[in-house]
Parts: structure tokens; C-alpha cells; sequence
């Protein structure tokens, strides 16, 4: 996955970002004149960001159709989030063996902003700490294929994510989940940060079979 430059980012960051955050909600249809006048970039950029995207499970490529945000289902979010409680577990448990003194500083530092935007009910703040918190896991973790399974999997369900974060009470639930999982992290346990991060992601699916009986529309 191509990383988002500070300075100059990509087409393909740029589009990237756009979705993941729910600028271009799912079943957006992407056409590229209109992305190339949005980004202010040629049409081949965007042409190749959406080839990148489509591969990526972001985007959906349809043979005389062009291309649209990929629309998940609940069934669909939900053997997401069954398969990233798996892969970050095993990533939780890496990053409790191998984190740094630096790094374990830097994960309660996160925690602690967390904390602050739940004080402050800034629900999409939450949203992309709790993102960030994931990808410095998974940093710490160094495991290069879990990395990229789990970075694929969190863009394909990303718009249940950022609806999750607005639910009202579910950012104080997940910051409790978070604290356990750091805590056991700094703790050097491994067995328990897999467990609590186990319990953090089958808690979010739990939400997601809940909708799914309400039939909330996706």
C-alpha cells in the first residue's frame, strides 16, 4: 500500500484518502475527467490510482461501466473483521515481544490522545487515532505479510469504520478495548494483548450483526 506523502501525495493517495474518510462514499461512481479536474492532474494518474485501488479492494472496476467506491455488505464487514481479530491478534501479540521502550511511549501517548477526544466528543478525531494506533501496531510488529493482509482488509471495510465511530457511546466502549490492549503491549504480555485485541474486533463485529439484523442500510 502506497504511503501518503506529506508534501506531494500521489493520485492514488489522494483518492485513497478521499474514500477512506467517506468523501467519496460506497457506490460513488468515479468518473475520471471529474477526478482529474478535482486532483488537478492528468487523466492517466487517475487511470492508474484506479487500477491501484481496484487491487487494493477500494474500488470497483466494471468492464462498460467504469468504476464506483466498492460497496461491502454487513455479511461481507463482518468475515472482515472475524479475519483482522486473527491476523491482529498475531500482530498485538509481535508488537508486545518486539516494541521498544520509544515505541511503547508512543502508543500510551496515542492512548492518551484518544482519551482526549473522547473528553471532547470529536468522533471523527477518534476515528483517525484509532486508525493510526492500528497502523503503529503494526509498524512495531514488523510482520511484512500481516501487514499487508490488514492494511487490505481495513481499506475494504474502512466505511463501516468511520460509521461506527459515530455511533453514540461506541468511542468510549473501543477506548476501554484500546487501553487494554496498549496496556498489556507495554506490559511485554504477549498472551494478553492478542486476547484484548481479539475482544476489541469481535466487539466491532458484534455491532455490525446487530445492524445487520436491524437491516441498516449499507
Amino acid at each position: 500500500m502506497a504511503s501518503l506523502g506529506v508534501d506531494n501525495p500521489s493520485a492514488t493517495d489522494r483518492l485513497r484518502n478521499d474514500i477512506l474518510t467517506g468523501a467519496l462514499p460506497p457506490g460513488e461512481r468515479l468518473v475520471e475527467l471529474q477526478l482529474a479536474e478535482r486532483y488537478q492532474i492528468g487523466r492517466a494518474a487517475i487511470r492508474a490510482a484506479l487500477l491501484e485501488l481496484d487491487s487494493e479492494g477500494l474500488v470497483r472496476r466494471e468492464a462498460n461501466r467504469g468504476a464506483t467506491v466498492r460497496r461491502i455488505s454487513l455479511s461481507d464487514a463482518i468475515e472482515i473483521t472475524q479475519a483482522r481479530g486473527a491476523l491482529e491478534g498475531l500482530v498485538a501479540r509481535l508488537a508486545a515481544e518486539r516494541a521498544t521502550d520509544q515505541e511503547r511511549t508512543d502508543l500510551q501517548a496515542l492512548v492518551a490522545a484518544m482519551e482526549v477526544a473522547v473528553a471532547n466528543d470529536a468522533r471523527l478525531e477518534y476515528a483517525n487515532l484509532n486508525r493510526a494506533l492500528h497502523r503503529t501496531l503494526l509498524q512495531i510488529a514488523r510482520h511484512e505479510v500481516a501487514t499487508d493482509l490488514v492494511a487490505n482488509l481495513r481499506n475494504r471495510s474502512a466505511h463501516h469504520q468511520y460509521r461506527l465511530a459515530t455511533v453514540t457511546g461506541r468511542a468510549v466502549e473501543s477506548l476501554g478495548q484500546h487501553r487494554a490492549i496498549v496496556a498489556a503491549i507495554v506490559a511485554h504480555d504477549g498472551d494478553a494483548a492478542e486476547a484484548a485485541m481479539r475482544a476489541h474486533l469481535e466487539s466491532v463485529a458484534d455491532v455490525l450483526r446487530h445492524w445487520e439484523e436491524l437491516g441498516v442500510p449499507v
